[in-house]
């Protein structure tokens, strides 16, 4: 029996490895365990800059910051004064995508499932508007009232019903960034969606991405965002377990919006 994996910050006790030696810290992907035996180090990164925590390799600086800054700017190739939306808005991805397109000087609507999380939208990401998908009975309805004059950008996080309204809200020449879609990952039966006509009389650009593709950016994407995080032009929410017997309870929560930012575990403290 193997243990879970996910990615992870760890430090090298032992390496018979010639780019990565004793005292090392690494991010990658990492077995939920208090110790691991790495022998493929693909996709494994030497962290170098530590006056930011470390946790942050696990998001903002990690795959999931990287995934934010691919999606938006790789995919999308946003431009000043566009309208973007953002589903699943107040996690790790999409915390991020917003702020990036903030600094592009886009208007910004974010959506999520608790008042907390629209708040958090809001008040420390900086984001124009947001709103409670859970209180929205007509979704097509409330994007009609956040984007009265259409989308330009959707970073999607949710698939589902969220995907087949935001179709209807495109306008002409849009892209979306297809990242990830929560609401299907646990059902039975993925949901259709229905309005894909859109795509052809709207001309929208719709792309799937695997963030994998793109490590080869890491350096460049840390040249820009490292300096956004020193000069707090960017910040990042974490929601912290502690301890690996509450990995699974927090890997659980994810499915039902339990975690407010990006959900990491502390397995061992310096």
């Amino acid at each position: 029996m193997q243990p879970l994996t996910g990615l992870g910050v760890a430090k090298v006790l032992d390496s018979g490895h010639p780019n990565f030696k004793k005292g090392d810290l690494i991010w990658g992907t990492t077995g939920w365990e208090e110790y691991s035996v790495i022998t493929g180090l693909e996709g494994f990164f030497k962290i170098q800059h530590t006056d930011v925590p470390l946790s942050y390799y696990t998001g903002i600086l990690g795959m999931p910051g990287l995934t934010a800054y691919v999606g938006f700017y790789e995919v999308c190739s946003p431009k000043k004064g566009e309208y973007v939306f953002i589903s699943a808005a107040s996690g790790a991805v999409g915390q991020l995508v917003g702020q990036f397109a903030k600094l592009m000087g886009c208007h910004v609507v974010g959506s999520a499932g608790s008042k907390e999380k629209v708040d958090l939208l809001k008040n420390k990401f900086g984001f124009d508007e947001a709103f409670n998908y859970k209180e929205e009975t007509d979704l097509d309805a409330a994007l009609k009232r956040y984007f009265p004059e259409g989308i330009d950008i959707y970073f999607e996080n949710v698939g589902g019903k969220m995907l087949d309204a935001v179709l209807l809200n495109m306008r002409a020449l849009g892209r979306i960034a297809l990242c990830g879609m929560v609401s299907q990952y646990t059902r039975d039966q993925p949901e259709g969606v229905q309005n894909l006509m859109c795509l052809i009389y709207k001309r929208i650009h719709m792309e799937g991405f695997v963030v994998f593709d793109h490590y080869n950016i890491y350096p460049k994407f840390l040249d820009i965002v490292l300096p956004y995080i020193r000069e707090k032009k960017i910040v990042y929410v974490e929601d912290i377990a502690e301890g690996l017997e509450s990995a699974p309870a927090a890997l659980v929560g994810l499915f039902s919006g339990c975690n407010v930012g990006k959900q990491v575990v502390v397995i061992a403290r310096e």
